[in-house]
This record gives C-alpha cells, sequence and structure tokens, in this order.
C-alpha cells in the first residue's frame, strides 16, 4: 500500500503544479525512510500576510497519519514557500524519529522464564 500525498494551498500562494511538484518531491525526499509507515502526508501552504511582504509569512503545515496512530502535525514558517516547506520537513523528520523510536523501545520481548 503506498503512501497517499495531498497537497493543498490558499489563493494568495501560487499553487502552480511546479510549486506542488517542488515541495512534494522535497518533503517526499525527506521522509521517504517512513515512507512504509505512514497511509497519508498533507501538506498545506499558506500566505498569512498575502501580497503585503514580510518575514516569515509562508506558512507550510505538514500532517502525517502513521498506520494506526493518531496525526502528527508540525507548521515550518519562513520567507519563501520552498524554506517554510524544508522546515516543515526537517521538523517532521524528527518528530516520527522520536515518535517511532519511542514504540520501538515499548516493544519488549517476552520475559524469560525464571528458574527457582
Amino acid at each position: 500500500m503506498t503512501m497517499q500525498f495531498q497537497f493543498n494551498t490558499d489563493s494568495s500562494v501560487m499553487g502552480t503544479e511546479n510549486v506542488a511538484e517542488r515541495i512534494e518531491e522535497q518533503v517526499r525526499h525527506r521522509l521517504a525512510r517512513f515512507e512504509d509507515r505512514l497511509t497519508r502526508i498533507e501538506v498545506h501552504v499558506t500566505d498569512v500576510n498575502g501580497r503585503k511582504h514580510g518575514g516569515d509569512d509562508k506558512h507550510c503545515t505538514i500532517e502525517a497519519r502513521p498506520r494506526g496512530g493518531r496525526p502528527i502535525s508540525v507548521t515550518g514558517k519562513a520567507a519563501e514557500v520552498d524554506a517554510a516547506a524544508r522546515i516543515a520537513a526537517n521538523t517532521m523528520a524528527e518528530r516520527l524519529e522520536r515518535v517511532f523510536g519511542k514504540a520501538e523501545r515499548h516493544r519488549h520481548d517476552p520475559s524469560p522464564d525464571k528458574t527457582i
């Protein structure tokens, strides 16, 4: 079963195919090692200032849905869409590493039989 990818943008961010393809490639590349553990990735890109320019006005929120787990969401903020997506993808990779690493640590082998 392959991981689904969904890209969403508001009207103030250029939602051209090129932007969507670039960001999808960037996010998929960064999260590739978790792909078999995720059912879906959703990326939401917004420009909070619209036509007004300002620092960190591009927001990229990534929501990952682990198989059998609760959704995980992170947001990256930057002056450019690609930078915001890169920040969010890096943060998501760190978060997934912690979540999946914690699950691995709590998966214990059965206790050996005790001899008295």
